[in-house]
């Protein structure tokens, strides 16, 4: 197996410095190393070479996330449903996809220490938790349509004239049926 990099041995503020110049894609390599400088002097900072390693294995984690993303959207259209109903569900199921993989991944490893082990068992928690947020994010969806089509379905109520046989008593039944209050 093979040692772990500079950028993985580094502290997390300084992985987190690098992972949101990565994500920004707006600074070469000699000037994140500049910027880590600044910003932690004193302090070893990655090397060239080995922000470069550490960038291409960020950039294809990223690839792989849109990849999934233009799944996921391309599935929802394709199934006729809006996008942003379906969405979380499909993604987290991604998420679930990938963090199994990498397990699987470093689990098939000739070495694997007790810190692979503890960041294995931190993404399994984290696809966990995606997938219980996106069923959270889901329901607050219906329970807010739900009470969108009930002040709907009260005000059609209130705006609808006693003619035709629809008296008070009529109202108040077809609240009583929809579950109207007030």
């Amino acid at each position: 197996m093979a040692r772990k990099s500079s950028v993985d041995k580094a502290r997390d503020e300084v992985r987190d410095l690098i992972n949101r110049m990565l994500r920004d894609n707006r600074l070469t390599l000699d000037q994140m190393r500049d910027v880590l400088e600044e910003q932690f002097p004193g302090e070893q900072v990655p090397s060239r070479t080995a922000l470069h390693r550490y960038r291409q294995g960020f950039a294809e984690i990223m690839r792989s996330h849109r990849e999934i993303q233009a799944a996921s959207e391309a599935l929802v259209a394709e199934l006729g449903e809006n996008f942003d109903d379906k969405s979380g569900a499909l993604l987290a199921q991604a998420v679930t996809t990938l963090a199994t993989r990498a397990s699987h991944d470093a689990l098939a490893q000739e070495e694997t220490d007790i810190g692979d082990v503890l960041d294995l068992a931190r993404a399994a928690k984290y696809a966990q938790e995606t997938r219980a947020l996106s069923l959270k994010e889901r329901q607050a969806v219906a329970k807010e349509a739900r009470e969108r089509l009930l002040e709907e379905q009260k005000a059609a109520l209130a705006a609808m004239p006693i003619k035709g046989g629809v008296t008070e008593e009529t109202k108040q039944a077809i609240r009583e049926a929809l579950g109207i209050t007030g």
